[in-house]
């Protein structure tokens, strides 16, 4: 890149470039976030409508924030993607005044994999605009009610800290809308409130169930405390009663329960306990319970499913959410299935209008569905793109397809570009993978792609092989690394609490590893405080992460889930543990990266949420793991790191992802900047480099795809107007003449069509023009920021925006900028008229530009900037 002249302007832009420190985000804000999709839904806990407004529905999604829907669940639009957090468990509609509603943040579940929040929000123009109100220190915010005639009195149930104790827990009640909350039920730092409900024949009448539960640090580990029970309040929530005759014991095991108010008398509840549990009802206001039904599909796994809702006008009418929903018209004595598919879909929240109940809302694994005849026919679920994704991998082909195992959902294959302008449901399919799998796709034949719990898909045969490796004494759980050498192609690694590769697609696997997880360990403080078994238990650590280098076959990183660093140097023959040793028994080794750049470098991304800290851990070492050095400044410190990254293409550039955000770090980690820009807040499970562009798996928000991030590899040099753009390539629509799609149905956004062009500018400048030069010095293309639009349509149709972008403008504004040309030589003799309208659709006029060869120069106020531009044909041709 180089300056042909220099002005007074060029000059002030070098006093604006900070040196070595944090990059203002006004450099690089032009850069945007597309996301592909899929759109098939994720585990959604939150939901309620609008009584008086039928159509009215909202959904929290955990780790996909708050969704409105007008149309009974036709569509969806998200109303929550400027807050810090994405994590929902809960919300509440004020019904007095429908546009007030209290999102409860933290997924407000015990489980293996979740996220936590920071408290409850409110907003009193519909979704507009929030606030937080306060409990941030509750983390997990199970359950909201609102009083259906004072919007300004609440409660919440604040579940707490899912590994550790802490005070903020109990049950909290507001009187002024949540300018203040005050905790009016509470056992002690390990119990937490779990739901919350008043009498609708009577307000002041308050209905809660506390649960004394923890995760425990290692997969899958649990514990039960002794506090758990349902209580109850005639006064407003001032003065509680415990609700004990007829319900299970604390000596019989008993967990969380469940529940759901008719009135002043019928009540049911459903009840997790060793010995009795089951659905429970009570017709004398909770003060005697009777056992109703015993199956275990009602009501098993009480630390994810314990729904309960009666139909408002009918007491003998009630359903139970689990893995499918069920339906009693005999108060709670027999239950038959009204949805649910075999496997099961594991259903949370269910909400029935009181007005009308023939509209059922329910929240489940799979998303939101709404049914408004009783439960005869549902809304479809593959209209949301809120899927949770542990990982994501990328292929060879062009255009690329983008992999993963979604959560409960099996596993998706989609292209990064739609054939028909636009990515839809044509352009995605499973892989054959498990949810929680990584995906790998063999770099040298894209249409073969592996899932890490042992399955080989065949893309073009539909063929699903196991190639699970039969060798004794390996443990699996939830996600296991798979990932092709960058170093050898043909070399497939696996882990479990070894690692495992093979060179013959699975045909035979090979262990290059002992068990690399901890054989004795300490139990972090939070949890032993609770219970002993993790000092009886087996040996249960896995390898969580796995990093080959990229340039030397013999040298592998490995990192397990209970806080150990490995590496070998001769290809598997001896390990060495190198763990830093500030890193403690149980501390997650998120992700590993091994530098392509500098021998012996690596980068460890350490998640401690288990442990009860939510900080970020990011180490960096440059000596094969003699040292290690902690970079995380200028990340938030209440965000835990799940993946870090090296560019393949620029030292010293590092991208990470946190329970928050994209950060990217122009030094080596010395200094961390916000990467988020357009994307909403969520869990950044994974995230890869493919050529130019970044690509991320969300825990909650599907695929998004970052185009073209040139510009923030040349951040670090010396500050000019113009960014190297990438290679652009001639690619045509399918000029397909089927009716389109219409624009209601999902959709993920295609790439720009052509050339993306970065600009920054430190002022304002009065004009800049923008020109595009062949190999012979003339200009092929030529915008001005003065050129003004004609009147592009007199007859005001209206154009969907996934098919034509509007004109755009060249901006001479202070900041950074992107401006797409779509390779066409010129604007037909109507001007910018409707061409430019439609530059991006087969209905353009003006012919391609050939393949070659050109310059971009861009000149503002005399000084003049250029920048080599490559055109290169559509590679399937």
């Amino acid at each position: 890149m180089f300056a042909k002249s220099l002005t007074l302007f060029a000059l002030l832009l070098f006093s604006f470039f900070p040196a070595r420190a944090q990059v203002a985000s006004a450099r690089y804000d032009c850069l945007t976030w597309r996301c592909i999709g899929p759109f098939r839904g994720g585990r959604t806990v939150g939901a309620e409508g609008v009584i008086s407004q039928p159509n009215v529905l909202f959904i929290g999604v955990n780790n996909g924030g708050v969704w409105k829907t007008t149309d009974y669940g036709h569509t969806w639009k998200p109303i929550f993607d400027s807050q810090p957090t994405g994590s929902v468990g809960c919300l509440a509609i004020a019904q007095s005044r429908p546009d007030t509603i209290y999102v409860g943040s933290g997924e407000g579940l015990q489980r293996p994999d979740l996220s936590v929040g920071d408290g409850v929000y409110k907003t009193t123009d519909g979704g507009k605009s929030w606030v937080n109100t306060g409990l941030k220190d509750g983390w997990q915010i199970s359950d909201l009610c609102v009083d259906p005639k004072n919007p300004d009195r609440a409660f919440a149930a604040v579940l707490g800290h899912p590994y550790g104790p802490n005070t903020t827990r109990g049950l909290f009640r507001t009187l002024n809308g949540g300018k203040s909350w005050e905790r009016v039920l509470y056992k002690d730092e390990n119990t937490g409130a779990v739901e919350v409900a008043l009498d609708p024949t009577n307000p002041s009448t308050v209905y809660c169930s506390l649960w004394a539960a923890r995760q425990a640090p290692w997969e899958n580990g649990v514990w039960q405390g002794t506090t758990s029970g349902l209580f109850k309040s005639t006064d407003g929530g001032t003065t509680w009663t415990p609700l004990t005759k007829g319900l299970p014991t604390i000596a019989q095991g008993l967990g969380r329960i469940g529940f759901s108010v008719f009135d002043a008398k019928r009540l049911y509840a459903t009840v997790d306990a060793t010995t009795g549990g089951g659905i429970y009802r009570s017709d004398d206001g909770g003060k005697s319970w009777v056992f109703t039904n015993g199956e275990p599909r009602l009501w098993s796994r009480g630390s994810d499913f314990a729904e309960v809702r009666t139909d408002p006008k009918q007491r003998d009418v009630v359903y139970a959410a689990n893995t499918s929903t069920y339906k009693s018209v005999d108060g709670g004595k027999t239950f038959v299935c009204i949805k649910g598919a075999p496997g099961g879909d594991d259903y949370h929240t269910i909400w029935i209008n009181p007005v009308n109940p023939q509209i059922i809302l329910l929240a489940a694994d799979q998303g939101a569905t709404i049914s408004v005849n009783g439960g005869e026919t549902w809304s479809s679920w593959y209209n949301q793109p809120t899927a949770q994704f542990y990982h994501v991998s990328t292929d060879n082909q062009f255009p690329y397809w983008v992999y993963g195992g979604q959560q409960e959902s099996g596993s998706v294959g989609i292209a990064s570009r739609g054939q028909d302008g636009q990515i839809t449901f044509r352009d995605w399919h499973p892989v054959g993978a498990e949810e929680y799998a990584y995906v790998a796709a063999d770099p040298l034949n894209p249409d073969i792609i592996y899932g890490s719990k042992g399955s080989k898909y065949n893309k073009k045969t539909g063929e699903v092989t196991s190639i699970r490796p039969k060798i004794e004494g390996l443990r699996y759980l939830r996600t296991m690394p798979m990932l092709f050498s960058e170093a050898d192609p043909r070399t497939l690694f696996l882990a479990s609490n070894r690692l495992l590769k093979t060179r013959d697609g699975g045909t035979t696997w090979e262990a290059i590893s002992p068990d690399l997880s901890r054989e004795t360990w300490d139990v972090p403080a939070p949890f032993a405080a609770v219970s002993d078994q993790g000092k009886t238990m087996p040996r249960r650590g896995v390898i969580y992460s796995v990093a080959p280098s990229p340039t030397d076959i013999n040298v592998i990183w490995c990192g397990t889930d209970d806080g150990l660093l490995w590496l070998t140097q001769d290809g598997g023959k001896s390990w060495a543990n190198v763990t830093p040793p500030e890193i403690s028994s149980w501390s997650k080794i998120a992700q590993l990266e091994a530098s392509r750049f500098v021998p012996g470098r690596a980068y460890a991304a350490v998640n401690r949420l288990r442990c009860d800290d939510n900080k970020p851990y990011i180490y960096k070492t440059d000596n094969f793991g003699k040292t290690w050095k902690r970079i995380t400044y200028g990340l938030l410190d209440d965000a835990p790191v799940n993946t870090v990254r090296e560019d393949p293409k620029k030292p010293g550039l590092l991208y990470c992802g946190t329970e928050r955000m994209v950060w990217f770090s122009d030094d080596d980690g010395a200094n961390w900047n916000p990467l988020r820009n357009n994307m909403p807040a969520t869990s950044i499970r994974d995230l890869v480099v493919h050529d130019d562009d970044l690509v991320v798996g969300t825990h909650g928000r599907s695929f998004w795809i970052l185009d073209s991030i040139t510009a923030l590899r040349q951040l670090s040099r010396e500050p000019v107007a113009l960014y190297a753009p990438s290679v652009a390539y001639l690619v045509d629509w399918n000029r397909n003449t089927d009716t389109p799609l219409p624009p209601e149905e999902p959709a993920g956004q295609n790439p720009p069509d052509g050339v993306v062009i970065d600009y920054y500018l430190a002022l304002e400048a009065k004009e800049v023009i923008l020109e595009v030069r062949d190999s012979q010095g003339k200009v092929v293309r030529k915008w001005s920021s003065t050129d003004k639009p004609d009147t592009l349509d007199p007859l005001k149709i209206t154009v969907d925006p996934r098919w034509a972008r509007p004109w755009q403008p060249l901006l001479a504004t202070t900041g950074s900028h992107r401006f797409v040309w779509n390779l066409r030589q010129y604007a037909p003799a109507s001007g910018l008229g409707m061409d430019a309208i439609w530059q991006n659709t087969p209905t353009s006029k003006a012919p391609w530009v050939a393949p070659g060869k050109y310059t971009l120069r861009l000149t503002i106020e005399g000084g003049i900037w250029e920048q080599p531009l490559e055109v290169k044909p559509d590679p399937r041709k």
